[in-house]
């Protein structure tokens, strides 16, 4: 009986023990939204149209619901180990055309979002044996050569 309650007590610690990790979990950073750089706020200029914005910018993550004259481009970034990062960028427009740009957040901090070595899933090389958004068409070896098919006592080639 004793040794009973010695290897529950036992198995318990080492299952607590076990749980802490000195390590920890595994976390990484989490974007969310349109990111917003310098260089894309520079390229930005009143009278500039919906399309040129959307050139520059991309498309908005917020369109106002009742004011179709307002875009909203939001970003934020958690980080794994450390505090976020929040990006608002609003833009008014009258007449299809750029008046306002009012800005909130961290708006002048640049974000790294490249994918550091460590713990966690490989990133992978440019170098991929092919080509995601490859659209040619597989011929094969043969060149596109169409095929062939005979039919016993069918004399076409």
């Amino acid at each position: 009986m004793q040794n009973l309650i010695k290897t529950v007590i036992f198995s318990l610690a080492l299952g607590l023990v076990g749980g802490c990790s000195y390590f920890g979990v595994y976390k990484r950073d989490l974007p969310q939204g349109n990111l917003i750089t310098q260089d894309m706020l520079a390229q930005l200029e009143p009278g500039m149209t919906r399309k040129q914005v959307q050139y520059v910018m991309g498309s908005p993550l917020l369109e106002a619901p009742f004011e179709a004259d307002q875009w909203d481009y939001v970003f934020m970034l958690d980080k794994a180990y450390g505090g976020t990062v929040y990006k608002r960028l609003t833009l008014t427009f009258a007449n299809d055309r750029l008046v306002d740009m009012e800005t909130a957040g961290d708006i002048d901090k640049d974000v790294d979002l490249k994918a550091e070595s460590g713990p966690g899933p490989a990133v992978e090389s440019n170098t991929m044996t092919g080509n995601l958004l490859d659209t040619t068409p597989n011929r094969g070896p043969q060149g596109g050569e169409p095929a062939t098919r005979t039919i016993e006592g069918d004399t076409a080639p």
